[in-house]
């Protein structure tokens, strides 16, 4: 079976970019390795001037006006008249990005094993059956994560990576909260983050900075002295690629996680998977469109990437960044929507 473009991940960045190819006339398959799109390690963050105002109110879990961010010296609540985050569930979000995709003539197939990937084809199996298939290309998106298939092909090297853990815990927090504590959690954080029943509690932070048991056990000793039991929730643990090396490699092209386009400094995903596979599928059908979102995308996650590496090779600064961040914060010289892309 031949398709004008076939997507390897049903993630945000290969279902957004798979249901504008299909809109635009094209004849795409999307290829899934789980059961069905959705589900991933995810805090499920997304800042109101970022992503949100893509997505239907009915995906919201929780909707912030207010949040606190800590640090060893310091703890600022930001407040704002509109609210400055909100939560979203990454299983919802998935099945609601499939359903769009396959309403605008999509293929999806789950279960759907990658084998091997020729100059035009990619050779897969499906379970249960296990029999192997060949989908012929004119073009192919690599759109799986951070251990991606696509990207291994093009032999494109990750040095780049986060690690996120993640806690869902059977508990309602009020307020979301950022902590910043170097000794804990090197140069990243961690967070609390209320959904409708549940909150997300982990942490994040560069790999080269710290492994992921001691991120992990920096998250218990945080966790426990905040009076968070942690003992009976499953834990779940993700890498992040922050590692960008390009976009575009003739007929192929990575987006999202597969492209390390996720920020290196909040190890967020979603709003970048979503902004570069929308903007490869506006190139696709029209090479010469406007790229400027995803030109401006590219641009915070260098700044991103170059903050956390300057962090990584230096403690003090690891320390007096967050510090000066807030301070900022707190003196009205930063304003908060603009540090992110979106979390």
């Amino acid at each position: 079976m031949s398709h004008d473009v076939v997507i390897v991940g049903a993630g945000p960045a290969g279902l957004a970019c798979a249901r504008i190819l299909a809109r635009g006339g094209l004849k795409v398959l999307v290829l899934e390795r789980k059961p069905r799109p959705g589900p991933k390690v995810c805090a499920g963050g997304i800042t109101w001037s970022g992503l949100i105002n893509r997505i239907p109110g009915c995906l919201e879990e929780n909707r912030f006006h207010r949040q606190s961010i800590f640090t060893p010296l310091q703890k600022i609540r930001l407040a704002s008249a509109e609210p400055i985050i909100a939560t979203v569930n990454r299983e919802n979000l998935g099945r609601h990005m499939a359903a769009e995709a396959a309403a605008a003539g999509a293929e999806i197939v789950a279960s759907a094993q990658v084998k091997r990937i020729d100059d035009d084809s990619v050779v897969f199996t499906t379970l249960p059956a296990g029999s192997e298939e060949k989908a012929g290309f004119r073009h192919l998106v690599g759109a799986d994560g951070a251990a991606s298939l696509v990207r291994r092909h093009l032999r494109v090297p990750t040095e780049h990576l986060g690690i996120g853990i993640n806690y869902q815990i059977p508990r309602r927090f009020a307020e979301m909260e950022w902590h910043l504590a170097p000794p804990l959690f090197g140069n990243g954080y961690g967070w609390i983050f209320p959904h409708r029943d549940t909150t997300s509690v982990g942490a994040y932070a560069a790999a080269a900075v710290m492994k992921a048991g001691a991120l992990h056990r920096g998250l218990r000793t945080w966790s426990a002295g905040r009076g968070i039991a942690l003992d009976g929730t499953r834990q779940r643990a993700e890498f992040v690629n922050f590692d960008y090396r390009g976009w575009n490699f003739g007929r192929v092209f990575l987006v999202g996680d597969a492209a390390g386009l996720a920020s290196g400094l909040t190890g967020e995903g979603i709003f970048p998977a979503i902004v570069s596979g929308e903007a490869i599928a506006r190139y696709i059908l029209h090479p010469g469109c406007d790229l400027a979102d995803l030109q401006r995308l590219i641009r915070i996650h260098h700044l991103h990437r170059r903050t956390v590496l300057l962090t990584g090779r230096n403690r003090l600064l690891a320390a007096l960044i967050p510090e000066a961040v807030v301070l900022a914060l707190r003196l009205g010289l930063v304003d908060f929507k603009k540090l992110e892309m979106s979390h």
